[in-house]
Order: C-alpha cells, then structure tokens, then sequence
C-alpha cells in the first residue's frame, strides 16, 4: 500500500513537471527514475520491517531454547 501511494505521488508530481517544461524526453525520464527509486525505497522498508520480525521471532525461540535447557 505504501509503495503505491509513493509511486501515485512520484507520478503526479513528474507530470506536473512534465507539462511545465520544455524538455518532455527528461522530465520523462526522470518520473521513471523516481517511481523506480520510490519503489525500491519501498521495498527497503518492507524488507527491514520482515526482517525485524524474523530477527524477533528467533529472539523469542531462543529465549524459550534456553529455558527449556537450563531445566
């Protein structure tokens, strides 16, 4: 949802930009540079955030393995 809310307003504001300038081809360019970069930032963030719950997760099964071993 993130990642397409990013990229809707990337869009948008290249647009706009597009249609104030004279240089089309570039500002073309530079919408798709943007919406790739919006989406890969996208993506970062929902990789960190899977990756906290996995590292959480392990914590939390490590702690129970060392209870279970200190019986």
């Amino acid at each position: 949802m993130t990642k397409s809310i990013a990229l809707s307003l990337v869009l948008a504001a290249s647009l706009g930009l597009a249609a104030c300038s004279g240089g089309t081809e570039n500002a073309a360019n530079n919408a798709a540079n943007s919406a790739e970069n919006a989406s890969n930032a996208a993506d970062n963030a929902m990789n960190a955030a899977l990756n906290a719950a996995d590292n959480a997760a392990n914590a939390a099964s490590n702690a129970t393995n060392n209870v279970a071993n200190a019986m």
